[in-house]
């Protein structure tokens, strides 16, 4: 009866190149080795705040873009909490990337970018 085996590897990165070793398995081909169901692990967030570490919930949408990248009408979006409205916007004006600053509403409200 032939059976698959499962042997450890090393991998190591390698500048400017993908890491050598064996190519991952694919978990859903082996999914008798999971002892969970990889949907139980999916839960539904609410919309955090874009700093960075914050997981706070959002209270504002900062909409900007890039002239250099982006069409006049194009908008970004980013997700601000009452405690980083000011440094998020401040670093957007800085750059003139900032175009407008709104209430968030609801996840359904914002458009995606």
């Amino acid at each position: 009866m032939d059976t698959e085996v499962f042997e450890p590897c090393s991998i190591y990165s390698v500048a400017g190149r993908l890491p050598r070793g064996r190519p991952a398995h694919n978990l859903f081909h082996y999914s008798h080795v999971v002892p969970y169901k990889l949907v139980d692990m999916v839960e539904e967030l609410s919309p955090q705040c874009s700093a960075k570490g914050c997981r706070a919930s959002a209270a504002w949408q900062l909409l900007w873009n890039n002239p250099k990248l982006h069409d006049p009408q194009y908008r970004k979006t980013w997700l601000a909490c009452a405690d980083h409205r000011v440094s998020l916007g401040a670093f957007l004006e800085a750059r003139s990337f900032l175009r407008e600053v709104t209430p968030f509403v609801s996840a359904d409200d914002a458009s995606i970018s």
